[in-house]
């Protein structure tokens, strides 16, 4: 007797072998093809003029900040993700130094909006291990840990390089969280107190990563004019190190620099053919969501967030301000330019005065006939700092060549801090946009090569064993759709709806999600790198 039968659908096997119509059966959490009775089950799936394929992977997640919340569970498993790879961008919730755990949160509030009292104990990856292993999950998820997180637990925010003592510190918070399951490092070179770090930095503690056979994930230095000296030094980072290199969510911004992601991929392939492992990660979508801080240069975040916002009441702070965002020689990523100006700066979500979200900057001062420049400054007033910015500065010729590039994945790069919180649409739509995006409309792969990109090619350079692909006796974590009519089901203005044509997600044999509603199985593991 068989736990579940899906019967006449359309099996797409995540590894590019054309599709067929064929019959699954699940036992004990694992795959039967072609099971011998068909009748052999109480729960059977008719999928007549439905697909199958495995569970896709999200290789780029901030899920962890949430993990086990109803909303960072919803936006994921109704888009069809059974696995994450989260850790992003420099930020995990680990480890903690309780004497900055007020910086880390600054850092960290564009997750999440409610902190777990518990997390000034998280001072080491087992011990935030030992905490959310407590979750029901319903999904699987992975670590990275994060070098902002690391550097603010040695050094709090401070703009210099680490002592000999702070590194050999970092350096044994990384080991640890290695030696406990994490998959590797991961940074975020635009934020604070990541920006404030340099190459050789990076290279020492991706050493330790070595040792475990991790990898390194970078937010690199620059998306913008800078991006093909950022794609040097990553590389530079991870092949010094001798470790694996994920380039996280690889673009560039602003019209002026549309072009240069090609050159970055000549980079990359050069890297390659030298004996490198190169993965690159990508969301379908012409526009990024970031803290809305970010536009001002990061020196005036050196000492936290909370001291920016009481430089922004200061009028001529403001205006030193203003003359280094509008000038292209400033050095730092220049959001705002890459955006066109505040016309390309949409407002997504604000935590307490919330009359600008739903628009562009350039729209609220109009309608306040103010300023643009005020209208940003106090928008960060009001709101403590805390706001949450969609930037469009991408190109679709850009997209596409990425995305063709055969060391290229898909992930979301989604944050959700609540059920009806707004975010950016990437986070509830990104994996039916590829599917509708890249093959549906724009005929860039087949079915079978798109949902390669989502399942067997992450599942094979992140080492996810027994996922990622539709073969006996691997891990029943599926995806059924109506190819029809699978597309994203949200927009700007109302990103939290759900996707369409995901009819339902299996993960270890179990249905998770059906009709659009989570069933509240909780099969989801956490999944240990070397375990």
């Amino acid at each position: 007797m068989y736990d579940l039968i899906i019967k006449n659908v359309k099996i797409i096997d995540g590894l590019k072998n054309p599709s067929y119509i064929g019959n699954i059966a699940i036992s004990n959490g694992k795959i039967i093809l072609s099971p011998s009775d068909l009748e052999g089950s109480q729960q059977i799936i008719d999928g007549t003029n439905l697909c199958v394929s495995p569970g896709f992977i999200d290789v780029h997640s901030h899920g962890d900040i949430a993990l086990g919340k109803d909303f960072t569970t919803l936006c994921k498993v109704s888009q069809g993700i059974t696995t994450d790879i989260a850790g992003q961008c420099g930020f995990t919730s680990f480890p903690v130094n309780p004497n900055t755990l007020d910086l880390l949160q600054e850092d960290l509030s564009i997750f999440t909006d409610n902190f777990d009292d518990n997390m000034k104990r998280f001072t080491s990856f087992k011990k935030y291990l030992d905490y959310s292993s407590k979750f029901d999950l319903t999904y699987n998820t992975m670590f990275l840990i994060g070098h902002c997180t690391l550097r603010t637990a040695v050094m709090g925010f401070e703009n210099r390089k680490p002592t000999s003592k702070e590194l050999d510190k970092m350096k044994d918070l990384v080991r640890e969280a290695m030696e406990n399951g994490c998959i590797g490092l991961s940074s975020g070179l635009i934020y604070t107190p990541g920006v404030y770090s340099q190459t050789e930095e990076l290279i020492e503690l991706c050493k330790v990563v070595k040792e475990y056979n991790g990898r390194y994930v970078t937010h690199m230095r620059s998306e913008s004019d800078k991006l093909l000296e950022a794609v040097k030094e990553a590389i530079y980072i991870a092949e010094t190190a001798g470790v694996p290199l994920g380039i996280s969510h690889y673009k560039v911004q602003g019209k002026s620099n549309w072009g240069l992601p090609k050159q970055g991929l000549q980079l990359i392939e050069q890297a390659i053919s030298r004996g490198m492992e190169i993965t690159i990660d990508q969301y379908p979508y012409e526009s990024g969501m970031n803290h809305l801080y970010v536009s001002i240069p990061p020196k005036y975040i050196s000492n936290g967030i909370g001291e920016l916002i009481n430089l922004l009441k200061d009028k001529n702070i403001r205006e030193e301000i203003k003359s280094e965002m509008i000038n292209p020689t400033t050095e730092f990523e220049n959001y705002y330019i890459c955006a066109n100006g505040f016309d390309g700066i949409f407002i997504a979500d604000c935590p307490t005065f919330k009359d600008p979200v739903g628009m562009t900057i350039g729209d609220y001062s109009r309608k306040l006939n103010i300023d643009p420049f005020d209208a940003f400054f106090d928008i960060l007033i009001k709101n403590h700092g805390v706001c949450t910015a969609i930037y469009f500065t991408m190109g679709e010729d850009d997209i596409f060549n990425i995305i063709k590039n055969e060391n290229t994945v898909i992930g979301t790069d989604g944050i959700v801090k609540s059920l009806d919180g707004k975010c950016h649409p990437r986070a509830y739509g990104t994996f039916p946009r590829a599917i509708d995006y890249f093959h549906k409309k724009n005929k860039l792969f087949t079915l079978e090569e798109i949902i390669f990109k989502m399942t067997g090619l992450p599942a094979n350079r992140y080492n996810i064993k027994n996922k990622g692909a539709i073969k006996n006796d691997y891990d029943a974590d599926l995806v059924i759709f109506d190819y029809d009519k699978i597309a994203p089901g949200n927009t700007y203005q109302n990103p939290n709806l759900l996707s369409e044509g995901i009819e339902s997600v299996i993960i270890g044999g179990e249905i998770v999600y059906h009709n659009k509603k989570l069933t509240g199985k909780t099969p989801g593991k956490i999944l240990l790198h070397n375990k």
